[in-house]
């Protein structure tokens, strides 16, 4: 997949301490929240992506160098691990595959050595990659809660893997509040760092794509993936209630049985346009040239615990969004408009589309939120927060790294809806502590740089 994202060309700072990520896809996938995170932690310290082991169903349908093909980074920090196909992935015999788990990680660990690493980080995305931790040596472990693996509709008794996995590592980051309030007691040390955006790259103005310039106006749009925790049978609604508005969805389909269904109805209706999957590089395009944006997800205990990848990109674009009232969006009311039933959300729909409804100052607002939420600075606190962890000079040498070099960037150009500078208003200033700085992580979060440094305080 072409991607495109703010440049990174600056080496690690801190060389002596390397990451081995394991994560649960391979690295030229679509991007998810993994993929944003590694990347700027990658400006802090050599990163290892550690793609999955191939598997006995890799050979036997041929997918093995064909359909995977090689994987690569552009970023300086970042190599990428492709274990080799002898190195695969089973369950049985088991002391085979323990040893082939050991080698496979062995062989990630040396090629952070091999680039001068002495501490290593073991940061782990899945709760099943518990085991890896009893496979190698290592200084410091971290759990990225990103997800409410249950995928249940009903609350149930969190995985006991995932317990044991969240109170023997050293640091936990979660991505929502719903995610906090559920699992963060498991540690002490939990960090809650939402999901952010590459501002610099949604918010920067860009020419229409040629499929959306047909599409009549008003346009509301959905882009991102297309998955069965949306609610589509309210989206199929909406469209039929007002034939005269262009629903526009941009982005993949999740195979699945009632999304497909779901999928079709809409297709045959006059003013619904399916667009299909984008390149990372192609999404801001679409977002900025919508009318309203929407965040349309079922309202269940799965969705309680999600927050919206695209929730900051569509922020960045400085267009009105319609959302549903699930937990992370209920913090943001200021910049969104919430709905619960299907005549909630025609009401919304219809007022955001009146005339005057909309304006330069409200879509700066949402872009100086957005901006409060850039990758960069999200990823600074986490990357902080594993120099409090190894201890020792390493706190206070990230602390003297980011007053050099300044990691975290703060101009762009911004979009179509306005070309001025972003300032941060109060209620921006509010928002942010209430979202990225919770009393119970302020300490951590808020007082390792010079209060006089205003873009890191």
């Amino acid at each position: 997949m072409a991607v495109h994202v703010s440049p990174i060309t600056r080496k690690p700072c801190i060389t002596d301490v390397g990451v081995i990520a394991l994560v649960p896809d391979r690295w030229n996938t679509f991007w998810e929240t993994r993929h944003f995170v590694l990347t700027c932690l990658s400006e802090y310290f050599p990163v290892v992506w550690c793609n999955p082991p191939y598997t006995r169903q890799d050979f036997w349908k041929n997918r093995v160098d064909t359909e995977f093909g090689q994987d690569s980074s552009s970023f300086p920090g970042l190599s990428v691990y492709q274990p080799a196909r002898w190195l695969l992935k089973i369950g049985r015999p088991s002391f085979l595959g323990y040893w082939m788990g050991k080698r496979r990680l062995s062989h990630a660990r040396d090629l952070l050595v091999s680039q001068g690493c002495r501490k290593i980080i073991v940061y782990l995305w899945r709760p099943n990659f518990q085991g890896a931790l009893d496979l190698m040596n290592y200084d410091l472990s971290c759990y990225h809660i990103d997800d409410d693996y249950t995928l249940d509709d009903t609350h149930q008794v969190l995985m006991e893997s995932e317990r044991k996995i969240a109170s023997r590592v050293d640091q936990v980051i979660v991505t929502s509040p719903g995610l906090l309030a559920k699992k963060g007691h498991f540690n002490h040390n939990t960090l809650f760092v939402p999901n952010g955006v590459d501002f610099q790259t949604f918010a920067t103005s860009c020419i229409e794509p040629k499929d959306l310039l047909p599409i009549p106006h008003p346009r509301i749009g959905y882009v991102g993936v297309i998955k069965q925790q949306l609610n589509l049978p309210l989206l199929l609604d909406l469209a039929k209630r007002n034939p005269d508005v262009s629903f526009v969805l941009v982005g993949p389909q999740r195979l699945h049985q009632e999304v497909s269904r779901l999928i079709l109805e809409l297709s045959r209706l006059p003013n619904v346009y399916l667009l299909g999957p984008k390149s990372l590089e192609e999404l801001p395009a679409y977002q900025q040239y919508m009318d309203v944006s929407l965040l349309c997800y079922k309202v269940n205990s799965y969705t309680h615990c999600v927050y919206p990848l695209k929730l900051h990109q569509y922020l960045a674009s400085g267009t009105p969004i319609i959302g549903s009232r699930i937990r992370s969006l209920e913090d943001f009311v200021s910049v969104i408009d919430l709905a619960d039933t299907a005549n909630e959300w025609n009401l919304c729909i219809k007022k955001v589309l009146s005339p005057g409804y909309d304006s330069e100052e409200e879509a700066e607002k949402r872009r100086g939120l957005a901006k409060q939420h850039d990758w960069k600075r999200l990823v600074e606190k986490i990357a902080y927060s594993l120099c409090q962890r190894l201890g020792g000079s390493y706190p206070e040498r990230f602390r003297q790294e980011i007053l050099k070099n300044g990691i975290v960037q703060t101009e762009t150009k911004c979009s179509k809806r306005s070309m001025v500078k972003v300032h941060r208003s109060e209620s921006t200033k509010k928002q942010q502590s209430m979202e990225i700085g919770p009393d119970e992580n302020e300490k951590l979060q808020g007082n390792y740089l010079n209060p006089t440094t205003s873009e890191h305080s």
